[in-house]
């Protein structure tokens, strides 16, 4: 059996519609062109991220300008397979993109701890950058945090809300949760700019936008990483936890020095991944902080508006608020963030 017949008849069907679809788009001019984004790695090799999707020929693509609607990335057409050439360093890697168009792939490498460049090109595309954030093996802490409903106020749940703020809201017309940025502010300057992954079951459509509502609200850099849109060869749509977990445990592998500061809300099930993380790994968990989700966000968001007590028997401190400004006073009571100073009365 080949691994086309593996697959259930919706994968089938979409993988048919991309290929009719790459096909009218090459006969009309266009060509393949990458979008790159952070990555990160430790001193001995480098997560890749990117996706390739055709463009017009002779534009230059680097992702969506300022203010494009959101539904205008889902409508474009991914490269299947297409070959990437990766340069780091003045060394290079050939990659390759899945049938979507992602590349999310691991090069070996030799790399100082710290931030890099990395460029990236196809079949014969103009090279685009990225940065790379490269761990070294005496990084101590790190955060991991989610985005809906963490640092960004959506009510993910809601279907037609998700799909308004998915397909049609541009990020300026999103909001940052009340506090976080600022909080996430004292956290990069009290531990010297640790490593942050943003981890969302968004696709990797939205990557540029959400890109910019992070970058534009002050929220430290970090990997974003995000899943695939479309059917799998098993499955209607992607299993967001799946992705979530499957993450999770390997960054776990990947840096087992590192002590994660978790960051979720509980609309979703972010309190039931980082219970069971936390269970898996208590030494790997410094805290985990779930952003409590307000009585109006709960009712239109289908979630119980209820407290997030600490798991019984967990060993992990387990906070919880409406805020980042309660947050940040319950990570001040457990020393992970230096009190406040109030600005003092000038005569």
């Amino acid at each position: 059996m080949s691994a086309r017949d593996d697959m259930h008849r919706p994968a089938r069907v979409d993988q048919a519609i991309l290929r009719w679809r790459a096909d009218w788009v090459k006969r009309h001019g266009y060509r393949p062109a990458v979008i790159a984004y952070t990555g990160y790695g430790s001193p001995r090799w480098v997560r890749v991220l990117a996706r390739v999707l055709y463009s017009r020929r002779g534009v230059v693509f680097r992702g969506d300008p300022t203010g494009v609607r959101g539904w205008r990335s889902f409508t474009r057409v991914p490269v299947a397979d297409a070959e990437v050439d990766v340069e780091l360093n003045g060394v290079h890697h050939t990659v390759r993109a899945d049938h979507g168009g992602v590349v999310d792939v691991v090069v070996e490498q030799e790399m100082a701890p710290g931030r890099h460049t990395i460029t990236m090109s196809a079949g014969g595309s103009p090279p685009v950058t990225a940065d790379i954030f490269v761990l070294g093996d005496e990084e101590r802490f790190g955060i991991i945090s989610d985005i809906d409903d963490t640092v960004m106020v959506t009510a993910l749940p809601r279907p037609l809300l998700a799909a308004w703020h998915t397909f049609v809201v541009n990020e300026h017309a999103r909001a940052a949760t009340p506090g976080m940025p600022v909080l996430y502010e004292r956290l990069s300057d009290a531990h010297d700019a640790p490593p942050v992954f943003y981890l969302s079951t968004g696709a990797w459509n939205v990557a540029p936008t959400l890109t910019r509502f992070l970058s534009s609200n002050l929220y430290p850099p970090g990997a974003l990483l995000l899943t695939d849109w479309g059917p799998t060869k098993d499955r209607w749509f992607r299993s967001g936890k799946d992705h979530k977990r499957a993450n999770l445990h390997r960054w776990a592998d990947e840096f087992p020095q590192v002590k994660w500061l978790l960051f979720g809300d509980d609309g979703q099930h972010d309190e039931m991944l980082y219970r069971e993380f936390a269970d898996a790994h208590p030494d790997q968990v410094v805290a985990v902080c779930i952003r409590q989700l307000t009585p109006g966000e709960a009712v239109l968001a289908g979630s119980s508006l209820r407290e997030s007590p600490k798991p019984e028997g967990s060993q992990v401190p387990w906070l919880s608020a409406h805020d980042g400004a309660g947050l940040a006073r319950q990570l001040e009571g457990i020393g992970l963030l230096p009190p406040e100073r109030s600005p003092q009365n000038t005569v």
